[in-house]
């Protein structure tokens, strides 16, 4: 007689072993075998243990929306899903078409003819209204240039600026001297050039030309510079006299002294006149009182040959022959910045109309470049190197562009943007250093001046949006 134990041992060997759920301790597993579940649900058993395909005409929703790129509305982007006519000849535009939609869509977008008719492919989101846009707008990669097949065009063409000087007059007698400043452009805007013993004035709206004075055998002009309103004009000469000018008289007002050499930089602010000259000071004269000058300036070791007021007349930079560069303020007799980054001479110094308290300067032959400085927070801000001798700088009035006028060896004009410095233009004529430069008071025009005893003048600034020219302009001549 068989063991019962025996018999019920095979029995559950034979027979098949039902799936078993994992549970808790305390609940009976015999009550939840799948075999054990209402009728109503043992296609769920079907679906877990066979290859299940779901019928064509049936739509299998789930929780989440995945769209397909293959219903995508190419008609949106203008765009043909083929690259080949309709006589099966290759279309130009094919590859265009072809690069644009991997682009835009994936490199996996299936063709649309092959996604018709199934009713799971159709896009779910759409717009009430399709309208075309331009492909800027629409491209997920904006502008980036590194998408392969794609040339985006520039946003703004950047501006053109006649590499030719509109108008070249004769400056006989011009002299090719780094250290002098013999050219300065008027609120008024009359231009006046310093011609050996002589200073001649040039009417911008009229053409005319007038003899302001001459000094004798015995002097020569060194520098000239007019005052920020009215008609006075200040001389620097070579015996270290500054004489005061009423141009509009052709008369002179009176003579100061006080410098034992030359006198090769101006500066006007207000009723302030400031002079550098070669005995190494800088001497402020109020042309109110019969002082000569009202204090003294002292700090550059050499030839003093640049000078600059601030927009907001605070701050004077004085740039000299000892390569240094130096900020002063209106009461200071001794500088309270001292820059000493440039390895040549500093005659190139400008003040931003734009920013305040940024300032930039140039060296020359030995150094070359073009430094900013941030006066408010004593900070070294940029250097360009320009490969040529720095003579003068100036800012746009209307725009953040300088220009800068270059010696040896190049003898160029260079425009600049700022802050990117990045080259606007670059202009030649000139065949010898560009030792002068000099803007219009409307902004828009420079006038340079060389050793080859030329004046050149050349539009490169554009003019303000909202200006309004009264009066008559640099355009008429």
């Amino acid at each position: 007689m068989d063991d019962p134990t025996t018999v019920s041992n095979q029995r559950n060997q034979s027979a098949p072993e039902t799936p078993r759920l994992n549970l808790p301790a305390r609940m009976s597993d015999s009550s939840v075998y799948l075999e054990n579940l209402p009728s109503g649900t043992m296609h769920i058993n079907r679906l877990i243990n066979s290859n299940y395909n779901g019928s064509p005409s049936r739509t299998i929703y789930s929780d989440r929306f995945i769209p397909s790129r293959s219903g995508s509305n190419f008609a949106l982007f203008d765009i043909s899903n083929s690259p080949t006519s309709a006589e099966g000849k290759e279309d130009g535009s094919g590859t265009y078409n072809s690069l644009l939609r991997a682009a835009l869509f994936g490199p996996y977008t299936p063709d649309k003819k092959d996604s018709l008719g199934s009713p799971a492919c159709r896009n779910i989101f759409r717009y009430k209204t399709e309208t075309k846009r331009s492909l800027h707008s629409l491209s997920p990669f904006g502008l980036d240039e590194s998408v392969p097949g794609i040339i985006h065009s520039p946003v703004k063409a950047p501006r053109k600026v006649p590499r030719s000087p509109y108008k070249v007059l004769d400056a006989p007698a011009l002299q090719d001297d780094f250290y002098l400043n013999l050219v300065d452009w008027s609120s008024n805007n009359v231009l006046a050039v310093g011609l050996g013993n002589c200073v001649y004035l040039w009417n911008a709206c009229s053409s005319k030309v007038t003899k302001l004075c001459d000094l004798g055998i015995d002097d020569s002009v060194c520098s000239v510079g007019w005052a920020q309103r009215g008609t006075h004009l200040a001389v620097g000469t070579s015996n270290g006299k500054v004489q005061i000018w009423d141009a509009s008289r052709c008369r002179r007002i009176r003579t100061m002294e006080g410098h034992r050499l030359r006198v090769g930089a101006l500066a006007w602010s207000s009723s302030l006149l400031s002079s550098g000259s070669r005995d190494k000071s800088i001497l402020q004269r109020d042309i109110r009182v019969q002082d000569d000058f009202a204090s003294k300036l002292s700090g550059h070791k050499s030839e003093v040959c640049g000078l600059k007021w601030s927009y907001d007349n605070r701050e004077l930079a004085s740039g000299g022959n000892d390569n240094k560069l130096f900020v002063w303020n209106q009461h200071s007799t001794q500088p309270v910045l001292k820059y000493c980054d440039h390895t040549a001479a500093v005659k190139a110094i400008a003040w931003s109309p734009h920013l305040h308290g940024l300032l930039a300067s140039g060296g020359g032959t030995a150094d070359r470049c073009i430094r900013f400085w941030n006066t408010t927070t004593n900070a070294h801000l940029s250097c360009m190197d320009t490969g040529s001798q720095v003579c003068n700088l100036v800012w746009s009035k209307n725009v953040n562009e300088l220009v800068s006028t270059h010696g040896y060896s190049q003898n160029q004009i260079i425009v600049w943007r700022y802050p990117t410095m990045s080259k606007l233009a670059t202009l030649t004529g000139h065949t010898y250093r560009v030792l002068y430069l000099a803007i219009s008071p409307d902004g828009q025009t420079i006038v340079t001046g060389a050793g080859d005893e030329t004046l050149r003048f050349w539009n490169v600034f554009p003019s303000p949006k909202s200006q309004v020219n009264d009066t008559c302009g640099v355009q008429a001549i």
